[in-house]
């Protein structure tokens, strides 16, 4: 009977293997990504608008949060997570900035954060393609944009940092802010770069 009793071993962890399991114990692989703390001490949110078709404004966001997950073995187990607070909009200019953050624009007392999450990311050649939500005045909407990878290593106080960088475009009226269209322009051009600490 022993001779049948191995057969039917056999049988079943072939028939695991033809679905994709493994018996317990067989070391299944598990995710390898690391993750990090965005440090807000080196990030930069910046953005520039056409102003009457004459002129460049330029501003940023100041009070900008998020996490994110790296896995260099597996690109899809990455993840990017940022929070950005709609008020800390700065153009230089306080009445220009406390308009941006009336109801004709950001309305950021209703609506105060903005928020990016990936839904996918896949390597594209030496960048990374990230698809994700970004939501913003209470509307969501998918985006995507590539990323280039900066560097990584240790600081010297001996912690892991890496970082990024990124450039794209969207429309603001994508978000319902299409007030003054024909004074503020449209699109939107946006200029990401920062850096994350290993937890």
């Amino acid at each position: 009977m022993k001779w049948r009793a191995r057969i039917v071993c056999l049988t079943v962890v072939a028939a695991a293997a033809a679905i994709g399991l493994r018996p317990a114990g067989s070391g299944a692989a598990e995710s390898s990504a690391a993750n990090y703390t965005l440090d807000a001490a080196h990030c930069a949110v910046v953005f520039r608008i056409s102003h009457m078709g004459m002129s460049y404004t330029y501003g940023r966001f100041n009070d900008v949060s998020g996490r994110f997950a790296v896995d260099s073995s597996d690109t899809a187990n990455s993840s990017f997570d940022c929070t950005i607070k709609t008020a800390s909009i700065d153009t230089n200019h306080k009445k220009r900035d406390d308009h941006l953050r009336s109801p004709d624009f950001f309305d950021a007392r209703q609506f105060p954060v903005m928020t990016f999450k990936t839904t996918g990311i896949h390597a594209h050649g030496p960048k990374l393609h990230l698809t994700g939500d970004l939501s913003m005045h209470g509307v969501t909407r998918p985006i995507d944009f590539h990323m280039d990878k900066m560097g990584e290593g240790k600081d010297p106080w001996g912690k892991q940092r890496i970082g990024f960088s990124a450039a794209f475009k969207i429309k603001r009226s994508d978000f319902g802010m299409k007030q003054h269209l024909k004074m503020v322009g449209d699109e939107v051009e946006l200029l990401i770069s920062f850096e994350g600490v290993r937890e």
